[in-house]
C-alpha cells in the first residue's frame, strides 16, 4: 500500500467513503446572515443527522452560502462561527469530519480542522492559477504544507480539487501532469474531480485518465454525485462527495432529503460490491 493510500485508509478504513456535504447556511459576517448563529447551527446538525442515518462514511462542513466569497483569506466572525458550527457537529456526530471554507481559504480550513479535530480539508485550489468568479486565485501549495506543520496538523488530509468548479485554467496544461504535480510536488494527499458546477460529474474517462497518472493516490468525485450516477461511479472511483443530490429539486437552502440520502448510501454500496 503506498503512502497515500495508508494515509487516506487511516481515515476511511473500510470502504470508498461517502462524503456528505453539510452546508451552514450564511454566518455571520456575510450578506445574507439571518441574525441568528444558532438557527445555523441547528439546521447543521440536522443535516449532519441525516447524512448520519442515511449511512455516509464522512462529514464535510462547507461555508456554501456565504456568497459572494472572499478569494482566500476570510474574516474573523466567519472563522470563529464556522468553528463553532463545526465544533457542534463534531460533537453530535461520531463520523470523521472535513472543513472547506470557500472560495479558497486554506488557513482558515487547517485552522478549523485542527481546533475541532477533523481528519480532512477539502482545498479547491492547492496548485496552478484558476480564473474564477472571485477573479485570479493562485494556488499556495508551499504556504498550505508549510502552515499544516506549523500548527501540528500533520494527520489532516489535504484533498485538492483538480481544476474546480466555475472556474478555468489561466494556462491550459495536460490534466495529468496536472494531477501528478498536485500529489507529487503540491503536497496534496488525494486528488477531488468535479464537472463545471455541482450538477455535473467529471467523466469516467477522465477519472481513468487521472488514475493511470497517479495510481497510488485515491481519487474522488466531487460533483455531480446523484443516485442515478451512484452504481457506476463507485465502481471507479476512490469516494464521492454527496451534497447537491441530497437536496430536493436542487435548492441548496433546503434540508438534506432523508430518502434522497438514503437512496445514494444504498446506490453506492450497490457500486461498491460490483467493481
Amino acid at each position: 500500500m503506498s503512502m497515500y493510500a495508508e494515509r487516506f485508509h487511516s481515515v476511511f478504513p473500510s470502504r470508498p467513503p461517502i462524503l456528505g456535504m453539510v452546508h451552514l447556511h450564511a454566518l455571520p459576517g456575510s450578506p445574507t446572515f439571518g441574525g441568528s448563529l444558532q438557527d445555523v447551527i441547528t439546521k447543521a446538525l440536522a443535516d449532519a443527522q441525516t447524512l448520519a442515518d442515511a449511512g455516509v462514511d464522512a462529514l464535510l462542513v462547507e461555508n456554501l452560502h456565504d456568497y459572494p466569497y472572499y478569494p482566500e483569506t476570510i474574516e474573523p466572525e466567519t472563522v470563529a462561527s464556522a468553528t463553532v458550527c463545526a465544533k457542534a457537529v463534531a460533537e453530535e456526530i461520531d463520523l470523521p469530519m472535513g472543513i472547506n471554507i470557500l472560495r479558497n481559504s486554506w488557513k482558515a480550513s487547517l485552522g478549523i480542522a485542527a481546533a475541532v479535530g477533523a481528519k480532512f480539508i477539502r482545498l479547491n485550489i492547492l496548485t496552478d492559477a484558476m480564473i474564477t468568479d472571485q477573479g485570479m486565485i493562485n494556488g499556495a501549495a508551499h504556504l498550505v504544507s508549510r502552515y499544516r506543520k506549523q500548527i501540528g496538523a500533520d494527520d489532516v488530509l489535504i484533498l485538492a480539487d483538480l481544476l474546480t468548479k466555475h472556474a478555468a485554467p489561466l494556462v491550459e496544461r495536460p490534466v495529468p501532469v496536472i494531477a501528478a504535480d498536485m500529489i507529487k510536488r503540491g503536497g496534496a494527499d488525494g486528488i477531488i474531480i468535479a464537472g463545471h458546477d455541482s450538477s455535473q460529474p467529471a467523466s469516467q474517462d477522465r477519472i481513468r485518465e487521472i488514475k493511470d497518472a497517479i495510481p497510488d493516490a485515491p481519487v474522488i468525485m466531487g460533483s455531480g454525485m446523484t443516485v442515478e450516477h451512484a452504481p457506476t461511479y463507485a465502481k471507479v472511483a476512490d469516494g464521492a462527495v454527496f451534497g447537491w443530490g441530497s437536496k430536493p429539486n436542487a435548492d441548496m437552502l433546503q434540508p438534506v432529503s432523508s430518502d434522497m440520502a438514503t437512496e445514494f448510501a444504498n446506490a453506492w454500496t450497490t457500486g461498491l460490491q460490483a467493481r
